[in-house]
């Protein structure tokens, strides 16, 4: 268990690092919390782990996730109007160990906790993503265990999402609402042009946005270009996509075994 745990604090040092690294000017934002949110699910030992952040009208949207498989990014979607992450960005308050198969979250959230159960998840949990006393979103965990998270858990898991909220804002600027608002609408705006590309690339290749999007993530960081810069690019057919390796393609099934 100490091994365990010191193992931990060494990875968590990492990621400070390497968010500290990566907060430069002109940095991408989208790549460095996509990041972050495969680093909850490693360091948490949760099944999947996203964030969400608020846009110029209040609604929750997804910005960077895990993976990028489309029933979690559904699921994610589902929050704009109901399910913990929009109680924990109107309250600031962090709802922990959410029990998906309980009563209390069906009735509550009743398209949100099915189709998280259809998808295999059973707990979910919803931390601030704040600075004092201004919320600008979430982070969304899920699990598909029963396992609960400690205190130790969940103040780490509060840790993350402070980093993921100074990544957003940049520390320099957070005085500044104007430009703040700015950041993020840009920050969205970036994720869109990002789902537009993985669905062009899917098709084009005919793969799984999840390959997709990790085959158009290595090249453009391979490359030193931020995602949504090669994104835009592509979208308006500045960019030959054939440039891009396609992915390999899966290995057959074996229906004899």
């Amino acid at each position: 268990m100490i091994g365990m745990a010191r193992e931990r604090e060494r990875r968590l040092a990492e990621i400070f690092v390497e968010v500290a690294d990566s907060l430069v000017e002109d940095f991408d934002v989208i790549d460095l919390l996509q990041r972050l949110s495969t680093r909850c699910v490693e360091l948490l030992g949760v099944s999947a782990a996203g964030i969400l952040l608020a846009d110029a009208h209040g609604e929750l949207q997804v910005i960077a996730a895990s993976d990028e498989h489309a029933r979690l990014l559904e699921l994610f979607a589902l929050q704009h109007d109901q399910g913990p992450c929009v109680e924990c960005y109107r309250s600031g308050t962090a709802r922990t160990n959410i029990d998906l198969t309980a009563p209390e979250p069906t009735a509550s959230w009743p398209g949100f906790a099915a189709r998280a159960r259809e998808t295999g998840y059973v707990v979910t949990h919803a931390i601030p993503l704040r600075l004092r006393s201004r919320v600008v979103g979430a982070l969304n965990l899920f699990q598909t265990t029963a396992r609960r998270l400690g205190d130790d858990d969940i103040a780490l898991a509060q840790a993350l999402a402070d980093v993921a909220t100074i990544t957003i804002l940049q520390q320099r600027t957070l005085e500044q609402s104007h430009v703040e608002n700015s950041q993020l609408e840009n920050a969205l705006t970036s994720r869109i042009l990002v789902e537009q590309v993985k669905g062009v690339l899917a098709e084009r290749w005919n793969t799984s946005v999840d390959d997709a999007f990790e085959t158009f993530r290595a090249y453009a960081r391979a490359r030193h270009l931020r995602l949504s810069e090669l994104a835009t690019r592509i979208i308006t057919g500045d960019f030959d996509t054939r440039t891009i390796p396609a992915p390999a393609p899966a290995p057959p099934r074996d229906h004899h075994g």
